[in-house]
């Protein structure tokens, strides 16, 4: 049984015996929060739980490494979106330590994509192209200046307002500890922390 049969087989009880009923909500989120985070298998659960949010609470957009890669991509779309249409009034970007992303080696997903059938011409027409796939697919050194640099290219965006305060933090992905980097209300690192 593959996992889409397995899916949908609890999709159907889970519709029969009306368990959606718990989640009931509407789109706008109830704390007027959007959080970027991580698409880490760890933080399904633990994140939300660790920031005290339910279902409803807050629009939740995830990516590999919480990173914002491109000032004009689907992320900086999705924020905007959730600011100017969806109620959001906070930005919190949440990484994660042990991220899959950082210090990511370009060559060896390229590597494992010729392996599981892309052909080497299809790589380097893409590469004729003008696609820079080295920088497209490169991680993070530091966690920390990562979410730096997320929070920074969110505010300093020409469309989003500049009374939305953006946070910066990083979350252990066993014991859910948040570790603040950036308070969005004074733009600064917070003074009790010396690992910021």
């Amino acid at each position: 049984m593959g996992v889409l049969t397995t899916i949908l087989e609890h999709n159907r009880a889970f519709v029969d015996n009306r368990e959606y009923e718990q989640f009931k909500t509407d789109k706008f989120p109830d704390k007027g929060l959007a959080v970027l985070a991580c698409m880490d298998a760890r933080l399904v659960e633990l994140l939300p739980k660790a920031m005290g949010l339910k279902n409803g609470d807050a629009k939740l957009i995830k990516n590999a490494g919480a990173l914002i890669t491109h000032p004009w991509g689907s992320v900086m779309r999705s924020l905007i979106v959730a600011v100017y249409e969806l109620r959001a009034e906070e930005i919190c970007v949440v990484a994660h330590r042990d991220c899959g992303m950082r210090a990511i080696d370009p060559t060896k997903v390229l590597a494992h994509a010729v392996e599981r059938g892309i052909s080497e011409e299809t790589i380097a027409t893409l590469r004729a192209a003008g696609i820079d796939l080295d920088t497209w697919l490169q991680g993070f050194d530091n966690v920390a200046d990562s979410v730096r640099h997320s929070v920074q290219t969110i505010r300093n965006h020409p469309l989003m307002p500049k009374d939305i305060p953006v946070h910066g933090m990083v979350i252990h992905p066993s014991t859910g500890r948040l570790e603040l980097l950036i308070d969005g209300y004074t733009g600064k690192a917070p003074e009790a922390n010396p690992q910021a």
